[in-house]
């Protein structure tokens, strides 16, 4: 399985905010496994740190604002974006300022310097937020939209559209993070002129110009209302004669303001905490839509301290039943488990199907059949025995026995025709032979049941 990443060793970049117009200093630093993403104020008195996790989000204005307390950094989208791509886990973010510098208005500088510094592959394992069935959410709008499927891999499609002779509809997707780079980092934020005077009266884009942003023109105006704005923004006057893009460079695409829509949606999610696989399609994103929709996530995943395997029986096992019965030592009618599904340095998932003519249902229940609680206490341990023996040199001379059986809990009932997913992770190293681990018992997305599991490994006599 994927290891976590941190950054080989820090970078920095200066830039002006695009909404302060401040300048600002922002660094990149290396983090420990699980850290995530965090940011810290270095300008604040004793140089606070906010989580960067959409249970944060305070504000979606023209950009996603994080804060805790009277703590507050905006404009994250494009280093998260890029953080999140280019498959950063953990990274400490400071910056010297209330935002992050837009720098060209894309993410591609901070691409750059990752790619530049490189990074370190961390002795800990990626934990991906796995799509199983559909998850939506829509923006009470009834415009937005962001709806995720399940896939084995990431990837991404964007729908925008705008009532706009210039920019109307336009489409991009990302098939894999490894074309984010070159396909989606270098697009750039984007404004219509008609919105700008508003955006100036709400007290934002006072770093905005031609550098850091495409600037639409697609409704005409006087020459002096155009002069007015310019001198608001502190631009060098334009003189524009027909409607388009504004723009110092060229398009670096047809359809860069939909990959620089799709580059937001990727910051956004991001703030989920948890590296995605499945296929996102998001209409008219937008960060308001983005921000709810990875908070909706948030929610789910602290509701529950498990993501669901997924389990496709066309797939060939890691293990099949007469692996399984060479490390261990049970036989019918109490092996439980018929085949393992994944094996990683410290989790291991498990399946058994459960068939009407098992012969525990002969007295457990004749007239309502129902598999008992402590057979699957039992099928969580001898997965969990699968788990702790498969990293032993002559597995077949060792057994595990249990030291203690903790916080059990029975949520549903498990019934003939019914497939049952076991998963098991260590809690903790092992330690003198002594493994702790936390299991569950899983039917269609529904814990059946939980427990943690002290064991001990013995050799046989």
């Amino acid at each position: 399985m994927p290891k976590q990443k941190t950054l080989r060793e820090s970078f920095s970049l200066n830039g002006k905010g695009l909404h302060t117009g401040l300048n600002v200093n922002i660094t990149f630093l290396p983090a420990p496994p699980n850290y995530g993403y965090k940011i810290q104020r270095m300008d604040m008195e004793g140089q606070p740190i906010i989580d960067a996790l959409a249970e944060n989000v305070v504000e979606t204005s023209r950009g996603t604002v994080i804060a805790k307390g009277d703590v507050k950094v905006s404009t994250i989208e494009h280093a998260m974006s890029a953080l999140y791509a280019l498959e950063i886990d953990n990274c400490l973010i400071q910056v010297d300022q209330p935002e992050f510098p837009i720098l060209d208005g894309s993410a591609i500088q901070y691409v750059k310097e990752i790619e530049r510094v490189g990074f370190e592959e961390q002795n800990i394992e990626k934990e991906y937020y796995t799509i199983t069935k559909k998850v939506e959410y829509r923006d009470p709008n009834g415009v937005s939209s962001i709806v995720i499927l399940p896939s084995d891999t990431f990837s991404l499609s964007v729908l925008v559209s705008y009532p706009s002779c210039i920019l109307s509809n336009q489409y991009a997707t990302l098939d894999s993070l490894t074309d984010y780079s070159n396909e989606i980092a270098s697009s750039r934020t984007f404004v219509f002129v008609r919105e700008i005077e508003q955006l100036l009266k709400l007290n934002l884009i006072k770093g905005g110009d031609l550098d850091n942003a495409i600037v639409i023109y697609d409704k005409e105006m006087q020459q002096s209302e155009i002069d007015n704005l310019t001198g608001l923004l502190g631009m060098d006057p334009i003189s524009v004669s027909q409607l388009g893009y504004l723009q110092k460079r060229p398009l670096a695409f047809s359809n860069e303001p939909a990959r620089h829509k799709l580059l937001d949606v990727i910051g956004d999610l991001a703030l989920i905490g948890k590296p995605i696989k499945g296929h996102v399609i998001a209409t008219c994103p937008g960060h308001t839509v983005n921000t709810e929709f990875a908070k909706k996530i948030r929610k789910e995943l602290r509701r529950q301290d498990i993501i669901f395997p997924i389990y496709d029986p066309s797939k060939a096992p890691i293990m099949d039943i007469n692996k399984i019965k060479t490390l261990l030592p049970h036989r019918w009618p109490f092996l439980l488990i018929d085949k393992i599904i994944e094996l990683k340095e410290r989790g291991v998932v498990g399946v058994k199907n459960v068939a009407g003519n098992e012969q525990f249902f002969v007295g457990h229940f004749p007239q309502e059949p129902v598999m008992p609680g402590v057979l699957l206490v039992e099928a969580m341990a001898q997965t969990g025995g699968i788990l702790v023996l498969s990293g032993l040199d002559e597995p077949e001379r060792y057994s595990t026995y249990f030291l203690s059986i903790d916080k059990v809990k029975f949520r549903n009932k498990v019934v003939p025709g019914d497939t049952v997913i076991f998963k098991l992770d260590l809690l903790t190293d092992i330690r003198r032979g002594c493994a702790y681990m936390k299991g569950y018992a899983i039917v269609a997305d529904k814990i059946a049941a939980e427990a943690e599991f002290l064991a001990q490994v013995v050799k046989n006599k």
